[in-house]
Protein backbone atom coordinates (compact mmCIF):
# COMPACT_ATOMS: atom_id res chain seq x y z
CA UNK A 1 0.00 0.00 0.00
CA UNK A 2 1.19 3.45 -1.26
CA UNK A 3 0.01 6.67 -0.33
CA UNK A 4 0.11 10.05 -2.65
CA UNK A 5 2.54 11.72 -0.73
CA UNK A 6 5.73 9.06 -0.48
CA UNK A 7 7.66 10.88 -2.97
CA UNK A 8 7.83 14.12 -0.87
CA UNK A 9 7.84 12.10 2.70
CA UNK A 10 11.40 10.15 0.97
CA UNK A 11 12.69 12.84 -0.67
CA UNK A 12 15.40 14.15 2.03
CA UNK A 13 16.82 17.14 0.13
CA UNK A 14 16.51 20.57 0.02
CA UNK A 15 13.84 20.99 -1.71
CA UNK A 16 11.71 18.38 0.31
CA UNK A 17 12.10 20.16 3.37
CA UNK A 18 11.09 23.58 1.50
CA UNK A 19 8.04 21.45 0.22
CA UNK A 20 6.74 19.72 3.51
CA UNK A 21 7.34 22.98 5.19
CA UNK A 22 4.97 24.79 2.47
CA UNK A 23 1.85 22.02 3.05
CA UNK A 24 2.51 21.85 6.91
CA UNK A 25 1.90 25.76 6.52
CA UNK A 26 -0.84 25.16 4.63
CA UNK A 27 -2.82 22.50 6.85
CA UNK A 28 -4.72 24.31 9.89
CA UNK A 29 -4.26 22.83 13.39
CA UNK A 30 -6.92 20.22 12.80
CA UNK A 31 -5.58 18.57 9.39
CA UNK A 32 -1.88 18.72 10.84
CA UNK A 33 -3.13 16.76 14.14
CA UNK A 34 -5.02 14.11 11.34
CA UNK A 35 -1.64 13.43 10.17
CA UNK A 36 -0.71 10.97 13.03
CA UNK A 37 -3.65 9.16 11.95
CA UNK A 38 -2.57 7.85 8.94
CA UNK A 39 -1.68 4.53 9.17
CA UNK A 40 -0.46 4.49 6.18
CA UNK A 41 2.55 6.82 6.67
CA UNK A 42 3.22 5.77 10.16
CA UNK A 43 3.43 1.72 9.64
CA UNK A 44 6.06 -0.17 8.95
CA UNK A 45 5.46 -1.61 5.52
CA UNK A 46 5.17 -5.34 7.27
CA UNK A 47 2.42 -4.06 9.28
CA UNK A 48 0.35 -2.95 6.37
CA UNK A 49 -1.98 -5.31 4.58
CA UNK A 50 -0.42 -7.40 1.30
CA UNK A 51 -1.97 -5.90 -1.89
CA UNK A 52 -3.67 -7.90 -3.98
CA UNK A 53 -6.67 -10.16 -3.99
CA UNK A 54 -5.99 -12.70 -0.67
CA UNK A 55 -8.63 -14.27 2.12
CA UNK A 56 -6.07 -14.98 4.90
CA UNK A 57 -3.77 -12.69 5.95
CA UNK A 58 -1.25 -13.74 9.15
CA UNK A 59 1.26 -11.67 11.20
CA UNK A 60 3.56 -14.05 13.42
CA UNK A 61 6.16 -12.00 15.27
CA UNK A 62 6.44 -11.40 18.81
CA UNK A 63 5.75 -8.82 21.87
CA UNK A 64 5.89 -4.85 20.62
CA UNK A 65 5.87 -5.36 17.03
CA UNK A 66 2.10 -4.09 16.35
CA UNK A 67 -0.13 -7.10 15.91
CA UNK A 68 -3.17 -4.96 17.73
CA UNK A 69 -2.33 -1.89 15.96
CA UNK A 70 -2.27 -3.59 12.52
CA UNK A 71 -5.49 -5.40 13.40
CA UNK A 72 -7.75 -2.48 14.42
CA UNK A 73 -5.87 -0.11 11.73
CA UNK A 74 -7.30 -2.87 9.13
CA UNK A 75 -10.77 -3.54 10.77
CA UNK A 76 -10.90 0.72 10.52
CA UNK A 77 -9.93 0.53 6.54
CA UNK A 78 -12.35 -1.66 5.93
CA UNK A 79 -14.83 0.29 7.72
CA UNK A 80 -14.17 3.49 5.89
CA UNK A 81 -13.79 1.67 2.80
CA UNK A 82 -17.30 -0.89 2.86
CA UNK A 83 -20.18 1.09 4.99
CA UNK A 84 -21.98 -2.34 4.57
CA UNK A 85 -19.25 -4.26 6.07
CA UNK A 86 -20.07 -6.57 9.17
CA UNK A 87 -17.14 -7.61 11.02
CA UNK A 88 -16.54 -10.60 13.35
CA UNK A 89 -13.48 -9.46 15.80
CA UNK A 90 -12.81 -12.90 17.61
CA UNK A 91 -10.42 -13.04 20.83
CA UNK A 92 -10.37 -16.05 23.58
CA UNK A 93 -12.47 -14.31 25.45
CA UNK A 94 -15.22 -11.47 25.11
CA UNK A 95 -13.28 -9.74 28.12
CA UNK A 96 -9.87 -9.57 26.44
CA UNK A 97 -11.86 -8.25 23.08
CA UNK A 98 -12.87 -5.51 25.01
CA UNK A 99 -10.00 -4.47 26.78
CA UNK A 100 -7.58 -5.27 23.68
CA UNK A 101 -9.30 -4.50 20.14
CA UNK A 102 -11.94 -1.89 21.74
CA UNK A 103 -10.43 -0.39 24.32
CA UNK A 104 -7.13 -0.74 24.42
CA UNK A 105 -3.79 1.77 23.67
CA UNK A 106 -3.71 0.15 20.23
CA UNK A 107 -7.37 -0.74 19.53
CA UNK A 108 -10.40 0.29 17.46
CA UNK A 109 -11.34 3.48 19.99
CA UNK A 110 -7.73 4.41 19.87
CA UNK A 111 -6.81 4.59 16.52
CA UNK A 112 -9.62 6.49 15.19
CA UNK A 113 -8.92 10.32 14.73
CA UNK A 114 -10.79 12.46 17.94
CA UNK A 115 -14.33 12.75 16.91
CA UNK A 116 -14.20 9.76 14.42
CA UNK A 117 -14.28 7.20 16.90
CA UNK A 118 -16.74 4.27 16.30
CA UNK A 119 -19.84 3.96 18.60
CA UNK A 120 -19.26 0.88 20.84
CA UNK A 121 -21.86 -0.61 22.61
CA UNK A 122 -20.83 -2.67 25.20
CA UNK A 123 -24.07 -4.67 26.80
CA UNK A 124 -24.58 -5.35 22.74
CA UNK A 125 -20.72 -6.37 22.23
CA UNK A 126 -21.26 -3.89 19.01
CA UNK A 127 -19.28 -1.24 17.41
CA UNK A 128 -21.06 0.69 14.78
CA UNK A 129 -18.73 3.21 12.28
CA UNK A 130 -20.25 6.17 11.01
CA UNK A 131 -19.85 4.75 7.58
CA UNK A 132 -22.77 2.60 8.65
CA UNK A 133 -20.04 -0.68 8.98
CA UNK A 134 -20.56 -2.81 12.32
CA UNK A 135 -17.87 -4.77 14.15
CA UNK A 136 -19.25 -7.85 16.13
CA UNK A 137 -17.54 -9.04 19.31
CA UNK A 138 -17.05 -13.01 19.81
CA UNK A 139 -15.28 -15.18 22.30
CA UNK A 140 -13.45 -18.30 20.64
CA UNK A 141 -14.28 -19.93 23.94
CA UNK A 142 -18.34 -19.94 22.56
CA UNK A 143 -17.88 -20.37 18.61
CA UNK A 144 -21.41 -21.68 18.18
CA UNK A 145 -22.03 -17.99 18.83
CA UNK A 146 -20.53 -17.20 14.78
CA UNK A 147 -23.55 -19.44 13.04
CA UNK A 148 -26.01 -17.53 12.11
CA UNK A 149 -24.78 -13.78 12.16
CA UNK A 150 -23.16 -13.26 8.10
CA UNK A 151 -19.79 -11.54 8.16
CA UNK A 152 -17.82 -10.06 5.75
CA UNK A 153 -14.67 -9.85 7.40
CA UNK A 154 -13.21 -11.32 10.86
CA UNK A 155 -9.56 -10.61 12.32
CA UNK A 156 -8.30 -12.81 14.99
CA UNK A 157 -6.41 -11.53 17.81
CA UNK A 158 -4.56 -14.58 18.28
CA UNK A 159 -3.94 -17.58 17.35
CA UNK A 160 -3.47 -19.71 20.53
CA UNK A 161 -6.72 -17.92 21.91
CA UNK A 162 -8.62 -18.48 18.57
CA UNK A 163 -7.68 -21.66 17.02
CA UNK A 164 -8.57 -24.90 19.18
CA UNK A 165 -5.22 -26.40 20.61
CA UNK A 166 -4.56 -29.94 18.79
CA UNK A 167 -6.30 -32.66 19.05
CA UNK A 168 -9.53 -30.68 20.11
CA UNK A 169 -12.28 -31.17 17.26
CA UNK A 170 -15.40 -28.90 16.54
CA UNK A 171 -18.46 -29.96 14.88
Amino acid sequence: MSGPFDEMIADETEDGDQLRLQVSEALDQNERNSFAYLWEYTARAEQLPPEGDWRVWMIMAGRGFGKTRSGAEWVRMIADAHPHARIALISSSLAEARAVMVEGESGLLAVCRPGHQPHYEPSLHRIRFASGAQAQLFSAAEPEALRGPQHSHAPGASAKGVFPKSGTQHS
